[in-house]
């Protein structure tokens, strides 16, 4: 494999780094660095303050570890992008791996990254009681940070590429995530509190069709339109999972514009009481 690399990731070929944000992953963090090794001239890891072995095993590992504490999931990616030394940038978290084949496709393409608007998506793959589930999931991974940025956003936070500026990469990207149904239903937890809160933030007004139309519709998407009624339990699991994701997005969407509505009602109800007391002690 060393024999490959330096043939084919040579001189004449565009240096590439790897980035990866990490949080209390050591179990895992490994087999995500030693995956791109074949195509990635350095690793950058930034940890958001692990307490386990994480930044120690990293560094073990030869990789360039920065220590920042947590700011959220856009401005980690981008603190780490800014980290590295290449401007071609890989992104990986902790739970994937990249597969023999797709590695080898990176590493071919190096000589070839001539065009910084171009960036490359990946297929992920992931598991979930103990089967592969196939999502129908590509994700921009690879590209040039001088021609993209980060997407500011609570979650979900990928390069802003355009799918006609995208090439797709062969090969398949482990998302090795679940590790039990309890720590899958308190990540969804996570995520939709954040995914509300963007929602929210930006202005976006809750809607009562959204909460009706979209559980359903993410359910047949995820079983029918991505094949997981392939899968027998575990793909039906997945699907029923993203119905409730949807709800729990909606509900607390719901909840955070209803908190806001009282609150100004409050508001204007403690002014009008200031102003009526104000003309009271003004007749007298």
């Amino acid at each position: 494999m060393d024999s490959v690399r330096s043939v084919l990731g040579g001189p004449g070929s565009y240096p590439i780094s790897a980035v990866i944000i990490a949080q209390d992953d050591e179990i895992r963090i490994s087999k995500a660095i030693q995956s791109c090794r074949l195509f990635a001239d350095e690793v950058v890891v930034i940890d958001g303050g692990s307490k386990d072995g994480t930044v120690q095993l990293s560094e073990s590992l030869d990789c360039r570890v920065y220590v920042n504490p947590w700011p959220g999931y856009a401005k980690q990616r981008e603190f780490g992008v800014e980290r590295a030394v290449h401007d071609w940038v890989f992104l990986i978290d902790t739970d994937e791996v990249v597969s023999d084949e797709l590695a080898a496709d990176i590493l071919q393409r190096k000589r070839s990254l001539t065009d910084p608007a171009v960036a490359y998506s990946l297929y992920r793959i992931g598991d979930f009681l103990g089967k592969w589930l196939d999502r129908g999931e590509y994700l921009v991974r690879l590209y040039n940070r001088k021609q993209y940025g980060i997407r500011n956003s609570l979650v979900h936070e990928m390069p802003e590429v355009s799918e006609e500026h995208t090439v797709r990469l062969t090969g398949t990207l482990w998302h090795q995530g679940f590790r039990s149904i309890n720590d899958h239903v308190a990540r969804f937890n996570k995520y939709t509190d954040l995914e509300a809160q963007s929602a929210f933030a930006s202005g976006k007004p809750f809607r009562i069709s959204h909460l009706l139309l979209r559980p359903p519709a993410r359910f047949l998407q995820k079983y029918f339109l991505h094949g997981l009624f392939k899968k027998g339990l575990a793909g039906f699991a997945v699907s029923v999972f993203w119905v409730m994701y949807e709800f729990m997005v909606g509900f607390k969407h719901y909840e955070l514009s209803s908190s806001s509505k009282l609150a100004q009602h409050n508001a204007q109800g403690q002014a009008d009481k200031e102003k009526k007391g104000e003309r009271s002690y003004a007749v007298q």
